[in-house]
């Protein structure tokens, strides 16, 4: 069997459900590996894994941290991500960066919509993947439920590779199925007792020694031959196949134990490092694909060192001593601090600046990087999140990271007006760090408005505005940008006249309004014969009717979708001016539309929700309440995706309703689909509300 050279260097995201102990693994692993001298407790905020303000203030990750250590002569680069919903930007960024994935386990509690997500993108991108079922010293948490889980809802059949040597809070350590011995660990040093299995376990390690080998003989006709014929493998075949098993995919090792009590680490750290892909591997059997920016073809690279120079940029973060420091996974190529370089995202030249490898907070500068090497590089001036640097003269551009659209949106208002450039400011910096915000100017409705993946997502931005950039806001609800049009065609005379001293102003002319179809905006037509009215004076026409029309007569709101005609008018000959007919076109145009039966539009959306099966009809009842109308339901796994068109207005607070609804397993994204009109007795409720919202804001 082949064997590629591994590099010392092994690239791992680790991913979980919120409270599956992934943080608490990672500072197991640092403990272990002798990274740290105690191990570290989200409670008493002293982990390296969580160091941001907001994370010691939750308890719970908010952003990706890199943990780069040695085990095994082999440097690991575990990428920690938070593991909650409102923030998956984080962790499908993440897996963009590594070759490989430990997903962590509740030992009772079973896979949320967050790690259904990412074990869809896992499989996209081909990642090989190892399990890890965390507190099984706790009553009743087992590696079979693990695995019932892992067999029901992620489809599929991971290998265990380990047996716990004790039940719940007696569990003393692990016997490693591979090595055949017995590891017993605890919390208070990092050192391990390498034991011969118990007697009593010695027929458990034998059976789960077969079913290793038969997992690991599947895999290949020559193994299944051998197995088949000797009844046995030796453990250098078994651990070769079970390597090129996980690298395909075909096999998913699961390993259990204890973060909190340090049980079961010591056996995981050695899959890593022994059975998890390093990056010439993880490249040899997929390459890193893109394009040449030039001519849009596919080009690739293979990961080595003596490639040309690309990396991809995975995070952004903007340190307060630091500066911007931009992530980046080395793909291909050697480049050096400083170096100038070519943005093939953004098609303009980059000076790179420092180097630093990175372990939480502390950043260490380094003078270079190769292929494989996760570095963050300081001072990059027009480089973000998901862009592509290369070599100039042999240019690639990867596919973007493909993040989900935000949900949930507020208006915000500065608390006072000396803040609002502040905050301006900050929100654009924050949106650097994490594009899955984004925040806009609504020309309609004249507010700011932050959108989010949710409630969490929110709340945390607000938090670093403020301890960031000293800026606080108000949030609230944001309006909706109601619209106007008629439903039938009406005929209306404007005529201005002013008599003053000297010259007055005179302007006449009739309109024409009429209905267009939906999404159809303006039409201007000249229709006047006999000169009427001069031909010069018609644009002053159009003018005063485009002006009108942002405020139409119900509401005060825009509209849209007329067709406007000017047909028949009178001029003065010293009197008329293009003003006095932009004020005689807006006339008309407001005295046509009210006879024209003027309804309100309101803005509807596209909504694609998933939700378990059982959570499907509480699901479909709440979208007819809120006025939606279902266009499809298909079954996805064990999942249903509800396709549904639904009114803005009733999606403002949809994201903690579907929360509940669904028990936190439920996720929905939208988009803009068309105006609608709004049902006559509704309407007439928001007109009269904005009316009064209009004039408390004059009489202020």
């Amino acid at each position: 069997m082949d064997h590629i050279r591994m590099e010392p260097i092994r690239n791992v995201a680790i991913v979980s459900n919120v409270g599956a102990g992934k943080t608490s693994l990672s500072e197991a692993m640092l403990f272990v590996g002798g990274a740290v001298p105690i191990l570290g407790s989200i409670a008493q905020g002293t982990t390296v894994s969580d160091f941001e303000p907001e994370e010691l203030h939750h308890r719970s990750s908010v952003s990706t941290s890199v943990l780069q250590f040695s085990w095994n002569q082999t440097t690991i680069s575990l990428l920690d991500p938070p593991g909650a919903l409102s923030l998956l930007g984080e962790p499908l960024s993440a897996l963009r960066a590594v070759d490989a994935v430990l997903i962590v386990l509740d030992g009772q509690a079973g896979v949320r919509t967050e790690l259904s997500r990412l074990w869809a993108r896992i499989g996209e991108l081909g990642l090989p993947c190892l399990f890890f079922v965390n507190g099984l010293d706790r009553a009743g948490a087992s590696i079979e439920q693990a695995l019932e889980i892992c067999r029901t809802q992620l489809h599929c059949v991971p290998v265990p590779m380990v047996i716990p040597v004790g039940l719940g809070p007696q569990m003393e350590g692990v016997i490693d199925i591979l090595q055949d011995r017995f590891i017993r660990s605890g919390p208070s040093t990092g050192k391990v007792e390498i034991l011969p299995v118990p007697a009593h376990l010695k027929s458990a390690a034998k059976e789960g020694r077969t079913r290793l080998m038969e997992a690991v003989a599947e895999t290949e006709d020559t193994l299944l031959n051998a197995y088949v014929a000797q009844g046995d493998l030796s453990h250098d075949v078994l651990f070769s196949g079970l390597r090129s098993g996980i690298l395909r995919r075909q096999v998913f090792p699961l390993y259990a134990g204890s973060a909190a009590r340090n049980l079961g680490v010591w056996p995981l750290m050695n899959a890593i490092t022994g059975l998890l892909p390093s990056p010439g591997e993880r490249c040899a059997a997929h390459p890193s694909e893109g394009l040449q920016p030039n001519t849009g073809l596919p080009c690739e690279r293979k990961g080595s060192a003596q490639e040309p120079f690309s990396a991809f940029v995975f995070k952004t973060l903007i340190d307060p001593f630091v500066g911007r420091l931009s992530y980046c996974r080395i793909l291909s190529g050697t480049v050096q601090a400083d170096s100038l370089v070519w943005n093939a995202s953004k098609q303009i030249r980059e000076k790179l600046g420092h180097f630093y490898t990175l372990f939480g907070k502390r950043h260490t500068a380094i003078a270079s990087a190769s292929a494989g090497d996760i570095v963050a590089i300081g001072k990059l001036h027009d480089t973000h999140t998901g862009d592509t640097l290369c070599d100039e003269k042999d240019q690639i551009c990867y596919p973007a990271i493909g993040l989900p659209r935000p949900v949930l949106s507020f208006a915000i208002e500065a608390k006072s007006k000396a803040e609002i450039e502040k905050v301006s400011l900050g929100l654009h910096k924050l949106i650097e760090e994490d594009p899955t915000l984004a925040f806009s100017r609504n020309a309609e409705t004249k507010e700011m408005v932050l959108s989010s993946l949710g409630q969490l997502h929110i709340d945390l931005a607000l938090e670093k505005l403020h301890r960031k950039f000293g800026a606080d806001v108000i949030l609230h609800t944001p309006k909706i940008p109601y619209h106007e049009t008629v439903h039938a065609t009406a005929r209306a005379q404007g005529k201005y006249k002013k008599q003053t001293g000297g010259h007055g102003q005179y302007g006449d002319c009739w309109l024409e309004v009429s209905p267009l179809p939906r999404g159809g905006g303006f039409t201007f037509e000249h229709r006047v014969v006999g000169g009427a009215i001069p031909r010069n004076f018609i644009p002053a026409v159009e003018k005063g009717v485009s002006e009108a029309m942002h405020e139409g007569v119900l509401g005060g709101f825009p509209v849209v979708d007329v067709r406007v005609a000017v047909y028949d008018g009178s001029y003065h000959v010293v009197d008329s001016s293009e003003m006095s007919f932009k004020i005689a076109g807006s006339m008309a145009f407001k005295k046509a539309t009210e006879m024209a039966q003027p309804v309100l539009l309101e803005p509807m959306m596209t909504v694609e929700i998933e939700a378990p099966t059982d959570a499907v009809g509480a699901v479909m009842g709440d979208l007819n309440a809120r006025r939606g109308r279902i266009l499809s339901v298909n079954a996805n796994d064990h999942a249903e995706q509800i396709t549904a068109l639904v009114p803005l207005a009733e999606l403002l607070k949809y994201a903690p309703a579907l929360n509940g609804m669904t028990g936190g397993r439920g996720s929905y994204v939208m988009e803009f689909a068309r105006y609608d009109e709004v049902p006559r007795e509704l309407a007439a409720r928001i007109i009269e509300q904005h009316k009064t919202e209009r004039q408390a804001v004059g009489a202020h």
